[in-house]
């Protein structure tokens, strides 16, 4: 199958620019769905090993010049083996670990370039192939109705040249080619334009206009979302991004684009680290405000002022709109507050970008009275941690821009910096400076039995927080399974492939990317791990 790794179109484009018909080969590739210019990727850089190579036949390009088969029909047919890369390479889809009742699917995605838009060729190739994952589910009518199905195979066709400004609806609605049109002109201009002529193509005033009436939304909904599929939607989880935009971009098309049927879950860090958060989290804002009820976007710990400050994120929005970045950063962090904490799937599922979280404190009363000697019946005792409850978590005020390491107000920072541990119980989290907290498989059997859960979902630690823990497994899959307990299962969930994708001189970890797939009734049995074949 096509989807058995990463694949290498050899010298095809070449080919078809011999016979003068390069446009045709770019027709071809628009209509497959793949809009990758294969000749444009340097072949300078050390390839990439485990590279399924496709070289066709002079029989099969007659074939595919005169339109007697198409590009996607001839890429499936090859069904070739293993080979290694000959030094060009791009995105594949990949499939890790076949759950029992359920996938777990990972994407592997690799720009090039990875840092902010230079304005040449080598900017990155994102080359969605159709992934098992979609036609999985496709062939499954009771699952995907045929619109969702259409909608799952590729962003629609611009209705108009990307390099136009974009103009919000004159009726304030905004419809699925809206937002197609929208992720289309991202995508072109993140690989056609310097980050400073971004303004050029998405004015202040569109952005301003996304923001607000997103974080009308966001502020509506409560600290936990109970969110409760019928019986003919599904449910994808997603970890953090990082302003991987074309990740994101791959991400939505092999899961199958939000719909009536499809809801998705965002567990997070949207920004910093990559070089398009901003163009990230306005995507997953124009899709929540078209679809509400269907697109739930949850906060991570790099949604704040601290984080944003020192990550990158501050300094590419005054990059990218010099005249209007204050006024951006300022609407952004007020989103950002307005983003909830968690989310509860089906009654049985728990999803939070760190994790579990304290009891609420209840402080003392400052009195201002003359100091006694403290004795060992002094009312005033060290307080101890406690597992926190749902009901805890509805009290917590989230509308902070950092959550606080001290004071009563301690469940926001504790749901976006906690971590699991191997070792039982509650403890500060100093790994992270005191913010957040350590939790054990006693706590996680806790707070499922306390709570009827069968599997709690986070995010939080990508391949370079677990290359730091010698505890807990790895990241280079996209996912770790890190408690299992009588009651279910706590996985962590990281949606950004090839972290980091922010400077071409910075060290990636080539690690996959994944998330996670649900349908009713097996919320907590079935996941999908964003790696795209099924391996036994």
């Amino acid at each position: 199958m096509i989807s058995d790794g990463k694949i290498l179109l050899k010298s095809c484009r070449g080919h078809f620019i011999d016979l003068g018909e390069g446009d045709k080969f770019d027709r071809l590739l628009q209509e497959a769905g793949l809009p990758f210019d294969i000749d444009s990727i340097a072949t300078d850089r050390e390839p990439l090993s485990g590279i399924q190579t496709l070289q066709f036949t002079d029989e099969e390009y007659h074939a595919l010049y005169n339109s007697q088969i198409s590009l996607m029909d001839l890429i499936r047919r090859k069904e070739t083996g293993w080979l290694n890369s000959s030094g060009s390479e791009f995105l594949g889809n990949k499939f890790t670990l076949d759950f029992p009742e359920n996938e777990i699917n990972v994407i592997n995605c690799r720009l090039d370039p990875a840092g902010l838009c230079h304005n040449d060729s080598r900017n990155g190739p994102i080359c969605p192939l159709a992934p098992p994952a979609t036609e999985s589910l496709a062939a499954d009518k009771t699952l995907l109705p045929s619109e969702v199905e259409q909608a799952c195979q590729t962003i629609p066709t611009l209705a108009c040249s990307p390099n136009k400004p974009v103009r919000w609806p004159k009726d304030d609605i905004l419809t699925r080619e809206w937002v197609a049109d929208f992720s289309n002109m991202l995508d072109w201009s993140s690989r056609n334009l310097p980050p400073q002529q971004l303004p050029d193509v998405l004015p202040f005033s569109v952005v301003q206009k996304l923001v607000l009436t997103a974080s009308n939304l966001l502020h509506r909904e409560p600290n936990c979302i109970q969110v409760d599929p019928r019986a003919d939607q599904t449910v994808t989880i997603v970890g953090d991004i990082h302003g991987q935009l074309h990740g994101a971009i791959l991400l939505l098309q092999a899961a199958g684009f939000p719909s009536e049927s499809r809801i998705f879950v965002f567990n997070g860090d949207y920004v910093d680290r990559g070089s398009w958060g901003l163009e990230t989290f306005l995507l997953l804002l124009a899709w929540k405000v078209f679809l509400p009820n269907s697109v739930f976007l949850l906060r991570g710990n790099h949604e704040s002022k601290y984080c944003t400050s020192v990550y990158g994120f501050k300094n590419e929005l005054f990059t990218k709109y010099v005249d209007d970045g204050s006024q951006i950063y300022q609407l952004v962090l007020k989103c950002f507050q307005d983003l909830p904490l968690a989310s509860v799937v089906a009654g049985c599922v728990y999803t939070a970008h760190g994790g579990l979280f304290r009891g609420m404190m209840n402080m003392p009363q400052k009195k201002h009275k003359r100091v006694r000697k403290c004795t060992a019946n002094s009312s005033i005792v060290p307080s101890t941690l406690k597992l926190g409850s749902l009901e805890d978590l509805s009290k917590a005020r989230r509308n902070v821009l950092d959550p606080p390491w001290k004071g009563s107000n301690l469940i926001p920072g504790d749901i976006l910096w906690s971590d699991p541990s191997v070792e039982m119980g509650l403890s500060q989290n100093e790994a992270r400076g005191g913010l957040g907290l350590l939790w054990g498989p006693d706590m996680t059997e806790k707070f499922m039995l306390e709570n009827n859960l069968k599997l709690i979902v986070r995010s939080h630690e990508g391949p370079d927080a677990r290359d730091q823990r010698i505890d807990l497994s790895g990241m280079n899959n996209g996912f770790t399974i890190d408690h299992q307990v009588n009651s279910g299962k706590l996985i962590t969930v990281f949606g950004a492939p090839d972290y980091p994708q922010f400077q071409a001189s910075e060290e990636r970890y080539n690690n996959l990317g994944a998330y996670l797939g649900m349908q009713v009734p097996h919320f907590w049995g079935h996941w999908v791990d964003p790696k795209f074949d099924k391996m036994n």
